[in-house]
């Protein structure tokens, strides 16, 4: 298991040595004689039936056992990941690469030499490194101080994220590619849900992908998490939802006028999950079951277990070259089952009765030598910590060939009602996995299980009363379903007659391809105040299954409404958020600008035209006031200049003209063209004595609903996705991050980006 989860779930069996003067964990602050200056006792890392257990089962090398243990006892190294489907990476890690790194090569902290960051030999195009620069050494040199601004600044952006290494691996192994429907079936707090969102958006000049993905979790306070870090990426095609993934609803949709069952061509899982995932796999499909242990009985049995259920539907894939680089250990077919008091069991028949309860025959090895054989438990990957300083981690990647047998069913005879399917219940004979009814205890022959689409019609028969809006999707009645967390707001679709439209599609000449169907809001009544976009395949979900499903969120924001823009014939201005989708379909009110310009944009208070180029004077100079497109397009004769494209919103006024984007948004774009903003440390303490008006975790506004966000107050700590430790119940719930709008603007952010000189050059990017 992971040095950090190790230590929460094993609490019991660790020993405490109060007076030591050695370093914990984190490393952090002096002791005193009563320990931390918090009064905290050091935590010994020393649990020795922990020891016992794992060596006996030699899932270690022989002669490696003390570099395990001493791995175990370390901390993690902090990794970071940079978002792969954004035009700007290369950027990112050319500037990573050239400015902050090589600042760091000859940098000393207290007499000792700072570790340059690595990056991860096995993750592609050296996208994601890893670096053991500590809180407190990042806070001792200017250098350091300014390198962790940029991880923050660019964190919050959504240009990198904090994830542990080997959390990295099961998307990669998932091989998702921009048309492939995905689940993520326990996905807070979001950051592998983040790398699979990247990988539909591969192809960065196809708004709209195909695929999309679905990130589901139990907990409700939890998702709102995970919506926060799934929105950083700007997506359109993906969806959030809150359930019980070992009850995860069977979802349809619409293909060519006939409902048909949604299957997934990929999916995540771990643990009592795997079954339920199985069934909603495609056949061909993948799924990839991980775990942060390194207990066959969480690992190996779990896996024996679901492959002799499916009878020949699953097998293992072999998938050791697809990371190379990566060092692992291949999984046990063999291992013995210990009790808590240090009794060893080899197999299920030495188990006594009286044991029977809490050792169940499915944590042991399949009895029979030939169907052992056929599993091939030896493809599961098992990354210990010490080979490439990582946590703790299993692997299996299964391949879907057929039918789960309790899903198969001769067709019935024309005209033959087939008997309803009784629910799923877990196996008496597998505490881990889920497994199909008994036939014989339901009092049913096999071959009249009710097949997967069946069922579905027959509970869209029961649920549709006639009392469904058009196009209003959701909340599921309460009765129905056991929803716990905040009411959220319906999705309700844009109307093709919507007279809301129409204005807006003339005033920036939308292509006739926009697809408009796919506009929604998020109330029923009243102004509509924001508009935002999904793929037209989650919108075929969202109106299919929302008697079915609690959504928490989707969709990206398009437009804003602008309490005046009707004076300047259209009600509603572009949003950066999602600037990226809609700019392909705008072919009205843009204007080019050089990278001068967008300097003196994102710099200066409300720039005069004449401030800015010729250029981009006189291709402003004849336009209605109002809401604009600034693109900026590389010039690759110039290649010591930025290098990727950048389209802004902006705001034509009378004489000036300003852009509205998010702060740190434009932190990375001014990083990009070689200038550093200085950190103003008393106006960010400022800004977090003032985060008082931060909204609490309670009930969603009238219009946000479920867009509540984490709003991150400004701080120096860099928020890790994939911390486990992270406690949802105290992330602030607020609405959507501010676009901060350059100017003086009284309802500006007050702690938007500083102006004028607080801007130093940094040298050119490249």
């Amino acid at each position: 298991m992971g040095r950090r989860s190790r230590g929460r779930r094993l609490p019991q069996q660790q020993q405490q040595r109060p007076g030591s003067a050695e370093d914990g964990a984190e490393g952090g602050g002096k002791r005193n004689e009563t320990g931390w200056e918090g009064g905290y006792p050091e935590i010994v890392k020393e649990n020795k039936l922990f020891e016992h257990y794992y060596q006996e089962l030699k899932i270690v090398p022989e002669g490696e056992w003390e570099q395990f243990m001493e791995a175990l006892r370390e901390p993690l190294p902090a990794t970071l990941r940079i978002t792969g489907y954004k035009s700007h990476a290369k950027e990112i890690l050319h500037c990573l690469k050239n400015k902050y790194f090589k600042e760091l090569e000859d940098l000393e902290v207290d007499g000792q030499k700072v570790e340059v960051p690595q990056p991860l030999s096995w993750y592609p195009e050296e996208l994601a490194w890893h670096t053991n620069l500590s809180r407190k050494i990042l806070r001792k040199s200017p250098q350091l101080e300014k390198f962790h601004q940029f991880l923050v600044s660019e964190t919050e952006s959504g240009n990198i994220s904090r994830q542990e290494a080997v959390s990295m691996i099961p998307p990669l192994l998932l091989n998702a590619q921009p048309h492939h429907k995905i689940l993520d079936m326990c996905a807070a707090p979001g950051s592998k849900t983040t790398q699979l969102i990247e990988m539909l958006h591969a192809d960065m000049t196809v708004p709209f992908p195909e695929g999309f993905v679905i990130a589901n979790d139990v907990d409700n306070k939890r998702c709102y998490l995970l919506v926060h870090q799934a929105k950083r990426l700007s997506s359109p095609c993906i969806m959030v939802v809150n359930h019980d993934a070992a009850c995860l609803p069977r979802l349809q949709m619409d293909v060519n006028g006939r409902k048909e069952v949604l299957f997934y061509d990929r999916i995540l899982c771990d643990l009592r999950i795997a079954t339920r995932g199985a069934e909603q796999l495609v056949e061909g499909g993948r799924m990839v079951y991980s775990t942060c242990s390194l207990n066959p009985i969480e690992d190996e049995a779990v896996i024996a277990s679901l492959l002799e259920k499916s009878e020949g539907a699953l097998e293992l894939a072999d998938v050791s070259s697809e990371l190379p680089g990566l060092k692992w250990m291949p999984g046990l077919t063999q291992w013995k089952v210990m009790t808590r008091d240090g009794q060893w069991f080899p197999a299920w028949d030495d188990v006594p009765q009286g044991r029977h309860t809490q050792i169940r025959p499915t944590m042991f090895p399949p009895k029979d030598p030939e169907s052992l054989q056929a599993m091939h438990l030896e493809r599961c990957l098992r990354i210990l910590p010490h080979h490439q300083n990582t946590g703790g981690f299993f692997v299996a990647v299964l391949v879907k060939k057929s039918p789960m047998p309790w899903n198969r069913r001769p067709p019935k005879p024309q005209g033959e009602p087939s008997d309803r399917r009784g629910p799923v219940q877990p196996s008496p004979e597998d505490p881990t996995a889920q497994s199909p009814p008994d036939p014989a205890v339901l009092g049913s022959k096999p071959d009249a299980v009710m097949s997967d689409a069946e069922a579905v019609e027959r509970a869209e028969g029961l649920e549709n009363d006639g009392s469904k809006r058009d196009g209003v999707c959701g909340p599921p009645p309460s009765k129905k379903m056991k929803l716990f967390g905040f009411k959220e707001d319906p999705f309700v679709f844009i109307p093709e007659d919507d007279p809301l439209f129409p204005p807006i599609q003339k005033f920036y000449a939308l292509d006739p391809s926009f697809p408009k169907m796919n506009l929604l809001t998020r109330t029923t009544e009243g102004k509509k105040r924001q508009l935002y976009m999904v793929s037209k395949e989650l919108r075929n979900v969202l109106l299919n299954n929302s008697e079915r499903m609690k959504v928490i969120n989707t969709g990206i924001k398009v437009w804003c409404r602008n309490n005046s823009g009707e004076e300047f014939d259209c009600a509603f201005r572009l949003a950066q958020e999602g600037i990226y989708t809609l700019y392909p379909f705008i072919n009205s009110r843009i204007i080019t600008v050089s990278i001068e310009d967008v300097k003196i944009l994102l710099t200066q208070e409300n720039p005069f035209f004449r401030k800015l180029s010729s250029e981009t004077y006189n291709q402003a100079k004849d336009m209605a006031k109002g809401s604009v497109v600034l693109k900026y397009e590389p010039d690759p004769t110039k290649p010591d200049t930025l290098q990727c494209p950048i389209v802004l919103c902006g705001w034509r006024g009378k004489a000036s003209i300003r852009t509205f984007v998010p702060k740190n948004e434009r932190l990375h774009y001014l990083r990009m063209m070689g200038l550093e903003v200085l950190a103003e440390k008393k106006k960010k303490e400022g800004a977090v004595a003032t985060n008082e008006n931060a909204a609490s975790p309670g009930a969603p506004g009238d219009e946000v609903g479920a867009e509540q966000e984490a709003e991150q107050p400004a701080s120096l700590e860099l928020p890790m996705a994939g911390d486990p430790a992270s406690d949802p119940a105290e992330v602030p719930m607020g609405s959507d991050p501010a676009e901060v709008p350059t100017g003086s603007d009284p309802a500006s952010d007050p702690a938007e980006v500083p102006m004028g000189s607080d801007l130093v050059e940094a040298g050119p990017p490249r």
